[in-house]
């Protein structure tokens, strides 16, 4: 088998109320594997907001498509480390990971195809159903927002909801955080996110606002660069920290690990340099007793999770149209159940490039 063509896209697609207030769209990097056998992938990256997707765009197509072109698409391993290696002094790390991720995605697509088996019982099956947490709680989101949202995805059956915590202010935001906790009652549990947005110091302010209320975990205290800080939180607060969707390969993640930062680790699909990163990644956390539970695209950060031992959570964030994707897996009783259609099972709606190629 060999690839023939690679077509890409870019997409920007709208967001629905309330996230819009907060992000108005996001935008998907689009990568289409052909090849002489008849057998396509479907690879893509969720660009959150849009911020620097036409430069992952022309990244794929200038340094990583020619790459392909003419390889056989099952030798995944191969392929991979070749783009990893395609520009030496460019760190594999956001636009260069974006890009990469959604060609890894697409080859692993047409494995699963060419195999006939769905990915995560290519890579042994675990579990066919995956935990889900609702996942929004916007900063300019209402104490009404935020519960409105909250319900929704209890009403799906999650047991875990995720909140922002924005607010300059600790107390305002551990009040936020305590009403929704209300709200929900005892049936579901909550994570709040700082999402890169304190100091040290600001985040044990905050944390001990928050040890009451028996939140799962405390997510990206500080920059994602800064390890160091990130491990002096871990260890003075009462809350497990998770952290690892700005982390981009298994490097960073050991670090992550080595420094005792984290307890619960998120690399995401789309930019942790795809699924065969995320996959060595979701093993060296298993290795340290560390559960894995991916940061967005839920659906098919499910493979994953369906995957490995020490998967726990993905992310529902319920954010796409109806006519982006042909079909969307869901989320029944908190669970969402893995398609059994071979590879990862995605395809984009028939009309999806003609509506929102960007």
């Amino acid at each position: 088998m060999k690839i023939t063509a690679i077509d890409t896209a870019l997409l920007a697609v709208p967001t629905p109320k309330p996230m819009a207030l907060q992000y108005p769209q996001h935008k998907l990097v689009i990568a289409q594997i052909a090849t002489d056998e008849g057998v396509r992938g479907l690879g893509y990256s969720l660009v959150f907001n849009g911020g620097g997707a036409e430069a992952v765009l022309t990244y794929l197509d200038t340094r990583l498509k020619p790459a392909l072109l003419g390889e056989d698409p099952l030798y995944v391993e191969r392929l991979w480390e070749k783009m990893f290696r395609v520009d030496m002094g460019i760190k594999k790390q956001g636009v260069a990971a974006y890009a990469l991720s959604a060609l890894d995605i697409g080859l692993w697509d047409i494995a699963g195809k060419a195999a006939k088996l769905p990915l995560y019982k290519l890579w042994g099956a675990v579990n066919d159903r995956i935990p889900a947490y609702g996942s929004g709680g916007w900063a300019k989101y209402s104490v009404e927002d935020l519960i409105g949202e909250a319900q929704k995805y209890a009403a799906l059956g999650c047991k875990y909801y995720k909140m922002k915590i924005h607010h300059p202010d600790p107390a305002v935001n551990a009040s936020r955080v305590a009403a929704v906790k209300k709200a929900l009652g005892p049936g579901v549990r909550m994570m709040v996110d700082v999402n890169q947005g304190r100091d040290v110091l600001g985040n044990l302010q905050q944390a001990r606002l928050l040890e009451e209320l028996d939140l799962v975990w405390y997510e990206e205290p500080v920059l994602a660069d800064d390890y160091a800080g990130m491990a002096e939180v871990a260890a003075a607060i009462k809350i497990p920290v998770a952290a690892g969707e700005n982390h981009y390969t298994r490097w960073e993640f050991k670090e992550l690990i080595e420094r005792r930062a984290a307890k619960y680790l998120m690399p995401d699909v789309c930019r942790a340099n795809g699924f065969s990163e995320t996959l060595r990644i979701g093993k060296l956390a298993a290795a340290h007793g560390l559960q894995l539970t991916p940061h967005l695209i839920h659906e098919i950060s499910i493979h994953v999770v369906g995957a490995l031992a020490n998967g726990f959570l993905v992310e529902f964030m319920d954010w796409a149209p109806p006519d982006l994707f042909a079909e969307l897996p869901e989320c029944k009783d908190g669970l969402i159940r893995i398609p059994d259609r071979p590879g990862h099972g995605m395809a984009l709606h028939p009309k999806a490039l003609e509506k929102y190629r960007n």
